[in-house]
């Protein structure tokens, strides 16, 4: 299958995997890059530019294809060292780069020089078409469906993917809510060159997390889910636990005088011990409803290669057979 999003990143399925906060390593990045999508190491994961450094280079001892690093903005008073870890970036041989959170457009000229390719993730159409404006060569747009942060919009993909193929002229994949075969065809239906998945892949045998974490995806329901910060409009969509039912407690109660240092115990610093240590309520952790469509753990290839056999069925006999005149053949 071809798009313009496997031609612009030199891969074969047009297939991304996102970068989350403890999960993309360079095992899960690699992985997916070796099954023919884009694996993404995630930036700020790594606590220092020298040790991105280092996991740029195991990731390439691992694989000989296209992979990419996030590197995420925040709205922090205390920035991380992002010319130190765009350096990394470079350094390491990477060109492609997923950006997130805040405007990257500062940091866009240095990246862009090197021969880096951007693709910015955004939850609007206004914010997608400024990421085209400011140079950046595609946008991952995310649904309310998605896994943390949404925005503040609450449009869910059925809407906002057939909007952003309306307004833009570079390529974008849709993000959230994306599982499977099903999902692919239909962003593609919508105008979208591809698909980012994130819980989705969370859920393989590649990624390093706890099995606690990949088991409580295969369990949840599309119901498991809650919007939390709110009131902060920081939202960020997190499987429930008892940490999440105390951060919407805290929200109940405090109103309008809500402070994230009120729910600072259960949003910050959590990741490591969900993560890693399989602690599933010391604090929130993002996941998409799409964790309703999950039912195995597959590993990264036997998931891609079912969804692009899955894909090639439904085009071609469902799809092809509706327009025929046929029956058509059940998804």
């Amino acid at each position: 299958m071809k798009t313009r999003i496997t031609e612009l990143f030199g891969i074969e399925h047009p297939i991304i995997q996102g970068g989350m906060h403890y999960v993309g390593f360079a095992e899960l990045a690699a992985a997916v890059s070796n099954a023919g999508g884009l694996g993404i190491i995630t930036g700020l994961t790594q606590k220092t530019p020298e040790d991105l450094a280092r996991e740029i280079a195991r990731c390439r001892a691992l694989t000989d294809k296209p992979f990419g690093v996030n590197l995420t903005f925040l709205p922090t008073v205390t920035a991380p060292d992002y010319p130190g870890y765009i350096d990394a970036i470079i350094d390491g041989g990477v060109r492609i780069v997923e950006t997130a959170g805040r405007n990257p457009e500062a940091h866009l000229p240095k990246l862009k020089e090197a021969g880096c390719r951007i693709i910015h993730k955004c939850t609007s159409v206004r914010h997608s078409l400024k990421a085209e404006a400011i140079g950046c060569d595609a946008v991952s747009v995310d649904g309310f469906e998605c896994g943390g942060h949404p925005g503040e919009d609450d449009v869910p993909n059925m809407i906002l993917l057939p909007r952003a193929a309306e307004e833009l002229k570079i390529p974008f994949v849709a993000s959230g809510g994306m599982a499977d075969a099903r999902s692919l065809v239909a962003a593609l239906a919508m105008g979208a060159e591809g698909m980012n998945m994130g819980t989705r892949f969370i859920a393989t045998k590649e990624a390093p997390v706890h099995e606690n974490v990949k088991k409580a995806i295969v369990a949840a329901s599309e119901l498991d889910t809650r919007l939390v910060m709110r009131p902060l409009r920081n939202t960020e969509r997190v499987l429930n636990n008892a940490a999440a039912e105390k951060v919407l407690a805290t929200e109940r109660e405090k109103g309008a005088e809500l402070k994230f240092e009120d729910i600072l115990q259960e949003v910050a610093g959590v990741y490591p011990k969900i993560m890693l240590d399989g602690d599933m309520d010391v604090g929130v952790w993002s996941c998409g409803m799409v964790a309703g469509l999950i039912h195995d753990i597959p590993t990264c290839k036997e998931l891609i290669d079912r969804i692009m056999s899955e894909a090639d069925t439904i085009i071609r006999q469902r799809l092809e057979g509706m327009l025929g005149g046929a029956p058509a053949v059940a998804a």
